[in-house]
């Protein structure tokens, strides 16, 4: 055990005890910066998903009118052009290009896709949103983790540095306190970092 006496001194528990409470207070800041981005995230994702329900209801909508306004087109187009003309002039742009593109299909796919690009759109943008939420999540929970083994650490240094020099037990104090730093530095350095 004599070898492992430096373990026991003042300056080495100092200097652990200063350590592990700067890691336990940078891993505590961090840790509540990643769950900040990660609520971010999860309220622009949930903003996105609702923005995205109200526009695919919207396309549903322009789509029911769209088909309405072809069918009574369509009945009206060799009997009375007049009002066939009046249905028309309502038609939205995707039904006008789609019946350019061929007359006979008109409610085509490139029809549908451009009618819920928008939707789409927000839907993939919330997708986007809530998986870096995830993302911080996950960095948050590394961080508490290097957090309470810091913690852990700090507790150990502070008892070693409570106890009398030629104890034993001041030296496997220290020597935990040494290791949970290790530790803890190891498992920060693989904390994920959202890109």
């Amino acid at each position: 055990m004599k070898i492992f006496r430096f373990l026991g001194n003042e300056i080495l528990l100092g200097t652990l005890i200063a350590l592990l409470s700067v890691f336990t207070a940078v891993a505590s800041y961090q840790g509540a910066m990643a769950d900040s981005e990660q609520n971010k995230f999860e309220i622009l994702g949930m903003q996105s998903l609702n923005d995205g329900n109200a526009e695919y209801l919207t396309a549903n909508q322009e789509i029911i009118q769209d088909y309405t306004y072809f069918d009574n087109w369509y009945l009206n187009v060799d009997e009375r052009p007049d009002i066939a003309e009046y249905y028309q002039s309502s038609f939205s742009q995707p039904l006008i290009d789609a019946m350019a593109r061929n007359p006979d299909v008109v409610f085509d796919d490139q029809y549908y896709n451009e009618m819920y690009a928008l939707p789409t759109e927000l839907f993939d943008e919330s997708d986007v949103n809530f998986e870096l939420g995830s993302q911080w999540d996950e960095r948050g929970d590394q961080l508490q983790l290097v957090m309470l083994l810091m913690a852990l650490g700090l507790a150990f240094a502070a008892w070693a540095a409570l106890l009398r020099e030629e104890s034993n037990l001041r030296l496997v104090f220290a020597a935990l306190a040494l290791i949970t730093l290790a530790f803890g530095l190891m498992t920060y350095m693989q904390v994920p970092v959202v890109v």
